[in-house]
């Protein structure tokens, strides 16, 4: 080979060398020039969704972008728990769904009772033997007595906690279909007061709980749909002219009645009706049209299903809005079973529930203690 030839081919290996040299040199400037504003997406939603408040407002001030995924994915609000009612013993657990943890308490003073609902942290109990009424804490211990009562049926909400001023209790059972009784009581007071009151449309009571409390009103769904309203103020009764919520044919199978829940949130009466094989289907309540509207979306609202008490929350992670999460675990106690409106489907896939196999007093969601420490 001629030396000509050789510095030829020697001329283009340097060359080739010096381009890639050249092109690593650039990308690894290019490299050094991306930041962290730079980041997918996806991964950006991950890292802030894992933050705490505090951490995510301070990751909200890096640049616009961070600010709009911060303010997307930021928790305000904690969900509820879950709250196990074992069949023996006095070992109660509590199922966070966000962090899905279990915490367990022992709780002898609820020893002998039953729950009939929950809000603001308080546990509505009953205990059938002695018809002893009372309200517990189960995470300051606080008891608060009340009169006694028998109660037949377990149709009964509190309005608020009973250490606040105002707070009610409300209980109501069907007569006959045109007549009820309502009971109240609040905390303090020596005696239950009932007063019967005739109903101008048919209304007999559920069997378990369908009942909220609502811009001061008790509003409770009847066992065929029908919604009766009672003031505590002016102690008035009435059935609302509202027909109820239209569902396909087979939401009527077997145990039909107890795959309902209702709940409120910022002022809405909302009913979710369930069928083991089918998606749910939630209703709000048009109060200007007086009519049930069928929900597409719950706008990031997350709301919280149980037989004997229903919630609702905002600000809570991503993952989780939009979505129904019904009081039952699956996956080794994992994951709640949920709904998802966004992907209309179950969460985890094909774990739609017969809610005729489930007791009802198994589970409850409770509000949380705003102090983890004692759990962790």
């Amino acid at each position: 080979m001629s030396g000509k030839r050789r510095r030829k081919l020697k001329s283009l290996t340097d060359t080739i060398t010096d381009n890639r040299r050249a092109a690593a040199e650039v990308k690894s400037q290019t490299l050094e020039l991306l930041t962290w504003s730079d980041l997918p997406a996806e991964l950006l939603e991950l890292i802030l969704s894992r933050l705490t408040l505090e951490d995510n407002i301070r990751a909200s001030v890096v640049c616009k972008r961070w600010n709009s995924v911060a303010t997307a994915v930021r928790v305000v609000n904690q969900s509820p728990w879950l709250m196990y009612f074992p069949k023996f013993g006095n070992w109660y657990e509590f199922y966070d769904p966000m962090q899905r943890k279990t915490y367990s308490l022992e709780l002898p003073e609820l020893s002998g009772s039953r729950v009939c609902y929950t809000k603001d942290s308080w546990l509505l109990l009953y205990r059938s033997r002695s018809h002893r009424v009372f309200f517990f804490n189960p995470f300051t211990r606080e008891v608060i007595k009340l009169p006694r009562f028998e109660m037949t049926y377990q149709i009964v909400a509190f309005s608020c906690a009973p250490t606040s001023p105002g707070c009610v209790l409300f209980t109501v059972k069907h007569v006959s279909p045109t007549i009820v009784a309502i009971s109240t009581c609040y905390p303090g007071a020596t005696e239950w007061t009932t007063v019967n009151y005739q109903n101008r449309l048919p209304f007999v009571s559920s069997i378990w709980n369908k009942l909220v409390f609502c811009n001061g009103l008790f509003y409770c769904l009847s066992l065929t749909g029908w919604l009766g309203v009672f003031d505590p103020v002016g102690r008035t009764w009435s059935v609302l002219a509202v027909p109820p919520p239209k569902c396909p044919e087979n939401f009527f199978a077997k145990n039909w009645w107890k795959g309902k829940f209702m709940t409120e949130h910022a002022g809405d009466i909302l009913v979710i009706y369930t069928c083991s094989s089918d998606n749910p289907i939630i209703f709000k309540l048009d109060q200007t049209n007086m009519e049930w509207e069928e929900m597409r979306t719950l706008d990031g609202v997350t709301l919280f299903a149980s037989f004997l008490s229903s919630h609702s929350r905002t600000d809570l992670p991503g993952s989780m809005r939009n979505n129904v999460y019904f009081s039952k675990v699956r996956f080794y106690g994992k994951r709640c079973i949920s709904f998802s409106l966004d992907d209309c489907r179950y969460y985890p896939r094909k774990q739609c529930h017969d809610w005729g196999e489930q007791d009802p007093f198994e589970t409850i969601w409770i509000e949380p203690p705003k102090d983890f420490s004692d759990f962790m």
